[in-house]
C-alpha cells in the first residue's frame, strides 16, 4: 500500500472512531453506507475532515460513484496530487 494510500485509511479511520463514533474496523472494501453505516451527515462529516487534514477540496460531484472506503481513498488521492502539481507549478 502506498503511502499516502495509508494516511488517507488513517484518516478516515481516525475520522470514523473520534468523530463519528464507530466501534468497528475500517478496511478498504467496507461499503460507506452499508458497512459503515454513514448517513448523509456522516459522509459529510467524513468529508469536511478529510478536506481539512488534505487542504483539498471535494464537490457534490465527486460523491458520485464513492461507495467504498478504497473509492474515497483513491478520490482523495487523486486530489491530493493534483492540488501538489498545481502548488508546484505556481512556483515556477
Amino acid at each position: 500500500m502506498a503511502e499516502l494510500e495509508q494516511e488517507v485509511l488513517a484518516e478516515v479511520r481516525r475520522i470514523a472512531a473520534d468523530e463519528l463514533e464507530w466501534k468497528g474496523g475500517v478496511e478498504l472494501e467496507h461499503d460507506l453506507v452499508g458497512d459503515l453505516q454513514l448517513d448523509s451527515l456522516g459522509l459529510t462529516v467524513l468529508a469536511v475532515g478529510l478536506e481539512n487534514r488534505f487542504r483539498i477540496r471535494l464537490s457534490e460531484e465527486d460523491s458520485q460513484g464513492i461507495r467504498t472506503v478504497a473509492d474515497l481513498t483513491r478520490l482523495v488521492e487523486r486530489r491530493v496530487l493534483a492540488s501538489s502539481r498545481m502548488q508546484a507549478e505556481a512556483r515556477t
